[in-house]
């Protein structure tokens, strides 16, 4: 018999989880790729998904500083991340169609990845509440 959670330790958990599923779908479209025989546009995907990644990370970081803040002061580090946020994320996909080292295309699907993750992370939600319900 399973333990019933509450929706905080459910949310605890989704976001414990978030990144992994993010992982796997950056590891699985790159692969993926690369398997149909295109190394630029798989580094691309690649590329696209770890910038995607990183933007999700700081993001979390800030928002879990911003919600302790009565309890402690934010550290400089987190201003800094969200400050440049945007701007690096900006800069390394301009940098990429400026010169055409990999193909944009692929860079802007991989950052597509945090979204993927979501929605996977959305459907395991649902299945479980369904579950308890049942």
């Amino acid at each position: 018999m399973k333990v019933p959670t509450t929706p905080v330790m459910d949310v605890t958990q989704a976001e414990a989880r978030l990144p992994r599923w993010m992982l796997i779908l950056a590891v699985a479209g790159a692969s993926g790729i690369l398997l149909s025989a295109h190394l630029r546009s798989s580094a691309g995907f690649a590329v696209g998904a770890g910038l995607g990644i990183l933007n999700y990370l700081w993001l979390h970081q800030a928002v879990e500083a911003m919600m302790s803040a009565g309890q402690m002061h934010p550290s400089k580090a987190v201003f800094v991340k969200i400050l440049l946020r945007y701007p690096f994320a900006f800069g390394a996909v301009y940098l990429f169609y400026a010169t055409g080292w990999l193909p944009f295309q692929a860079i802007l699907a991989g950052l597509f990845v945090p979204l993927g993750g979501a929605l996977i992370e959305s459907v395991a939600l649902i299945r479980e509440g369904l579950k308890i319900q049942a």
